[in-house]
């Protein structure tokens, strides 16, 4: 089901984090999309009036969000024209169709399929040419997944005194209108979406995401059934009132964008922004890893209620604070409705509706505490409580997998690959340590768990995807060539499913060092996929250089008959020799 965009994308993106694509062509083709820059008049005459056309050919299911009013996140389609010498007027969009949401069940505007959008401008230089450069930026989105889509198209255009411009190649539409249909309004009544908002709040506490506290709070609530009445309830009060605290913080958030930005604070925006997506996934497997008991939450005494009624207030409300904010990576179906209606909303009615999500989630334990009986109702802890909490684990593990359905399909693998170092990590850091371990061997293990989860992070989850050194792929027939021209061949053998071929890349061929040498020295890089056994690269690899596995790099110098082979991750220093003892290019 598709999720929506997070209102702070525009901050994230800054930081090169999105899944976009840039071109310096006037025609790209991308996954989904075909795009092309097209001139009414080529060349144009000094002083005349034109137009440029951006054709878009989108793939089916495949749409960019029209209307910046309702688009979410403010990520309406976006196109910013430049060009020395030409003064450019308002793009002319198309009106788009009305594309139902599944999750708000709203209809938003937006353009999908083949559409084009026009930029008139007004040629205003007496120079010969000048380049007209389109930048294109919005949210394309399916109703399973999202990317931020930012692109820059750029085309040379001719001006010249004798150009004929009596047949243009397109007309421009006139502007469309943005009509609001009742569709794209709201037409909840306050009393039914106050309604809803409790029920919502309810409802968050059977998500799976807050199961792992649902333990210590049945405790807690045990715990009290032993203690006076008034002190029951206040405890009880006390933890309902974190987790109100919890809406409080959002319903002042959704104020501070409306007053200080204009923008609406939609729920599950996030969820369309990868990195927020690969950190639940990853909160995920943490939370699984401790409902199989692979390590427990250490309270401190104040929230475990054992220093007194001050402490005990505070923890109770620091509890429910925490199972609010376990809830959310599970409740954006949940909240959805309830959220959008409330931004349509004045700023009070809104901030009454994001609290009473609070207090229904919280409700069920303001009646438990002040009603007694119904505490000596709940099930004592033994087995069952066990068994519980390893089938909850399964879930949270497929809730972890169904969430990274949004990423970028090359991306899964490294994600998944980081699971599973992440598992062992907090492995390490719960059952290598006891609690009569010696301080210092527990600090040395737990420094290894934290620099381990830290260094596999970097390799598997962040750097450029973009290769910095030109790689072809392998082709017998190019390799001999080069060989025979005598030029230097460098063939980096690797395979999807190998992860010490993934830290080879990070470590040695993201070396803008190592890309340089290469590229001064003239060496032909090849990518040889060995991934299926009868791949060519993968027969090579056997027939030719007699290797058993991969990574191994294999170098072919000229003058010397023996390939070079440079087996394993570790081997950037012996490669960097070897190329810095190759002669210039030039030379």
């Amino acid at each position: 089901m598709r999720k929506k965009i997070f209102l702070l994308l525009a901050v994230c993106a800054a930081m090169g984090l999105f899944f976009s694509v840039a071109s310096a062509a006037g025609k790209i083709k991308d996954d989904f999309a075909q795009i092309e820059l097209i001139f009414q008049h080529e060349p144009v005459a000094p002083d005349s009036n034109s137009a440029v056309q951006i054709k878009f050919n989108l793939e089916e299911d495949w749409h960019f969000y029209a209307d910046k009013d309702t688009a979410p996140g403010g990520m309406n389609l976006k196109i910013v024209p430049q060009a020395k010498g030409l003064i450019f007027s308002g793009p002319v969009f198309p009106k788009g169709y009305l594309y139902s949401d599944k999750i708000t069940g709203k209809k938003l505007r937006v353009y999908g399929g083949t559409f084009s959008v026009f930029v008139p401008f007004t040629v205003n230089t007496k120079s010969q040419s000048t380049e007209i450069k389109v930048a294109i930026d919005g949210a394309a989105c399916t109703q399973q997944l999202c990317r931020n889509a930012s692109y820059e198209l750029s085309e040379k255009l001719d001006i010249s005194k004798s150009a004929q411009m009596n047949e243009p190649k397109f007309s421009i539409p006139p502007p469309a209108v943005m009509e609001k249909t009742a569709s794209e309004i709201p037409q909840t009544s306050p009393t039914v979406a106050l309604s809803l908002a409790v029920v919502a709040g309810l409802l968050l506490n059977i998500m799976p995401c807050v199961w792992p506290v649902l333990p210590i709070i049945v405790m807690r609530l045990v715990g009290q059934a032993q203690k006076s009445r008034a002190k029951s309830v206040a405890l009880g009060l006390s933890f309902a009132a974190g987790i109100v605290l919890f809406f409080a913080a959002l319903a002042a958030t959704s104020i501070i964008l409306k007053l200080g930005f204009g923008l609406v604070f939609q729920w599950g925006d996030q969820f369309r922004n990868p990195v927020f997506i690969i950190a639940m996934a990853l909160l995920m497997v943490i939370l699984a890893m401790y409902m199989f008991g692979l390590f427990t939450f250490g309270l401190p005494p104040s929230i475990a209620g054992q220093k007194g009624q001050k402490t005990g207030f505070a923890g109770s409300l620091g509890m429910g604070f925490l199972a609010a904010v376990l809830s959310t990576p599970c409740s954006f179906a949940i909240l959805t409705f309830v959220l959008a209606w409330a931004q349509t909303q004045p700023i009070p009615l809104a901030t009454v509706t994001i609290l009473l999500i609070g207090v229904g989630m919280s409700l069920p334990y303001v009646i438990l505490t002040c009603i007694p009986g119904l505490l000596a109702k709940i099930p004592k802890p033994g087995r069952w409580m066990e068994l519980f909490k390893h089938a909850t684990g399964f879930v949270l593990l497929a809730i972890g997998v169904k969430l990274l359905e949004a990423v970028q399909p090359e991306k899964i693998i490294d994600v998944l690959y980081y699971a599973v170092v992440l598992a062992v990590c907090v492995w390490m850091w719960g059952v290598w340590v006891q609690y009569n371990t010696p301080k210092v061997k527990k600090l040395l293990i737990r420094l290894t768990a934290v620099a381990l989860a830290v260094y596999f992070g970097f390799i598997l989850l962040t750097g450029p995807k973009q290769a910095i050194i030109g790689w072809q792929p392998y082709d017998a027939e190019v390799i001999a060539s080069a060989q025979k021209s005598g030029r230097p061949v460098l063939i980096d053998f690797t395979a999807d499913w190998c992860l010490s071929c993934k830290i080879l890349d990070k470590t040695v061929y993201s070396n803008t060092q190592i890309a340089d040498l290469i590229k001064r020295k003239n060496v032909l890089a090849v990518r040889a996929d060995t991934t299926r056994f009868d791949y060519p690269a993968a027969v090579a690899l056997k027939e030719i250089y007699s290797e058993p596995a991969v990574p191994v790099t294999v170098l072919l110098l000229p003058g010397n008959n023996t390939p070079v082979k440079l087996p394993g991750n570790l081997i950037g220093e012996k490669l960097r020799g070897y190329l810095q003892n190759l002669p210039d290019k030039n030379q």
